[in-house]
């Protein structure tokens, strides 16, 4: 094979990831235990504005996943992921005693910034 043929070189794997349309950006985006864990604490765990908006649409406002990611603009197999590893990582902060940081991954658009371009 020439050099340079599919090696991928300097270029990305796989396809550039969809924008993410969210309700809004979290106010409160850390969360920690009330009493400092005995030994060694455990790193903290991350949470993507996506797995948030997820369990914020299926969990909070009871929506299905299908309109759920007809809100987020995603297929409703990629919101089954986000709430899958969301749930995932609330229920380990809860039964670990851990911190959880919600952040972008920088594909997300608040909702608001899509309406006020209409």
């Amino acid at each position: 094979m020439p050099m340079g043929m599919g090696q991928g070189w300097g270029r990305r794997r796989g396809r550039r990831r969809k924008i993410r349309t969210i309700g809004f950006i979290p106010e409160v985006r850390h969360f920690y235990p009330a009493l400092p864990p005995r030994g060694q604490p455990k790193p903290p765990i991350f949470m993507t504005y996506e797995e948030f908006e997820a369990l914020r649409l299926v969990d909070y406002e009871g929506l299905t996943q299908e309109e759920a990611g007809k809100k987020m603009g995603i297929s409703r197999g990629t919101v089954w992921r986000a709430l899958s590893s969301g749930r995932r990582k609330v229920s380990q902060m809860l039964v670990e005693g851990r911190e959880l940081i919600i952040l972008p991954q920088g594909n997300e658009i608040p909702r608001e910034v899509i309406d006020g371009e209409k």
